[in-house]
């Protein structure tokens, strides 16, 4: 139960210390979620704060130290020209973005920092750059894969604190989380070969984003390493019905294909509604391998074979880097590249 402090006032920083046993500056430190701050030291000081029933003034906190204790997830669609159902349904039934914004939360949650979703097509930039320079938000999670998209660059220009999903496709000074893309392409292409796959194909993903032009170049090294140099290959754009539609080209081009890889799994699940259409086995005719590990392998039959990207544990990094800069301003960008492995299921 919460104890009064007499005559109707709120309890104090200065109540929650002596209750705590502690200074007021550890107090102020446990509210402001400075991380150097002893957890059972921490714990104390929550305990005091529900015992008492303390109620930290946000309004007061803010103009202290210049907070929201928020954050954007921007997610970035240069392509799209107008801000239209699709757009959003590929935001919000995509794998890939759910995985995210968990990972993203497990990290800021603890930290008592909000986290603001914003989709972003191309006439809504101007819009969120205006959001972000009147202070909205601490920092950006910046969900940005397009060679060609501005608004990585326009954010830096603002000196907003942000972190970007994946190498940016123009050098610019901005902390980014990525896989390394074209080793887990190889890692494909090596299990295909160890499966006795040597009329190998597949359906890339846009080259105009690093993973998609990483992931192909990966995997062709990989194979001309191997003295295989002919791969054909057909782009989608990471949408089951590009996948669907690609695979459905690729074997009208070359039906003598016996090893697939895909770019991403959303597209391996429409390459294998398409092979089942034509009546192919997977994996007795073709050997089917994604890209991702998100839960539309599972869903798919037979179950995919992928390379796995630790989405989840890269957005928990994003959000660390970008707490720090947001804590400690001036850090200079920073890359974090994680390690993709196999999944064998029973597609390959």
């Amino acid at each position: 139960m919460a104890r009064s402090t007499g005559g109707g006032r709120p309890p104090t920083l200065e109540q929650v210390a002596e209750f705590a046993g502690v200074s007021r500056a550890t107090v102020s430190r446990v509210i402001n979620a400075v991380p150097t701050v002893d957890p059972s030291i921490r714990e104390n000081v929550e305990r005091a704060i529900a015992a008492i029933g303390y109620v930290p003034n946000i309004a007061a906190r803010s103009l202290v130290n210049r907070r929201t204790d928020s954050v954007a997830l921007v997610i970035s669609e240069p392509g799209s020209r107008h801000y239209d159902a699709d757009f959003l349904n590929r935001i919000f039934t995509d794998p890939y973005f759910g995985r995210l914004t968990a990972g993203a939360q497990e990290v800021l949650r603890p930290q008592g920092v909000h986290l603001v979703i914003i989709p972003a097509d191309a006439p809504a930039h101007h819009q969120v750059l205006r959001y972000l320079r009147q202070g909205h938000v601490d920092g950006v999670l910046l969900i940005s894969s397009h060679v060609a998209d501005p608004l990585p660059r326009q954010v830096t220009d603002l000196h907003v604190p942000a972190v970007l999903s994946a190498r940016p496709g123009q050098p610019i000074p901005i902390s980014f989380v990525d896989t390394d893309q074209r080793a887990g392409a190889r890692l494909a292409a090596e299990h295909l070969l160890a499966r006795g796959r040597r009329r190998v194909a597949t359906i890339a993903g846009p080259q105009d984003m690093p993973a998609g032009e990483d992931r192909l170049s990966g995997f062709r090294s990989a194979l001309a390493a191997h003295g295989i140099h002919d791969v054909p290959a057909v782009p989608g754009d990471f949408t089951q019905a590009s996948g669907e539609a690609a695979a459905r080209d690729l074997l009208a081009r070359h039906p003598d294909v016996d090893g697939l890889f895909v770019a991403s799994d959303l597209m391996a699940v429409g390459a294998l509604r398409t092979l089942a259409e034509l009546g192919k086995r997977v994996p007795e005719d073709i050997a089917v391998v994604g890209f991702d590990d998100s839960s539309a392998a599972l869903a798919c039959r037979p179950q995919l074979t992928t390379i796995r990207q630790p989405v989840e544990e890269m957005a928990g990094e994003m959000a660390r880097l970008l707490l720090a800069s947001i804590r400690e301003p001036g850090h200079l960008a920073r890359s974090v590249i994680f390690n993709s492995t196999l999944v064998e299921r029973e597609s390959a």
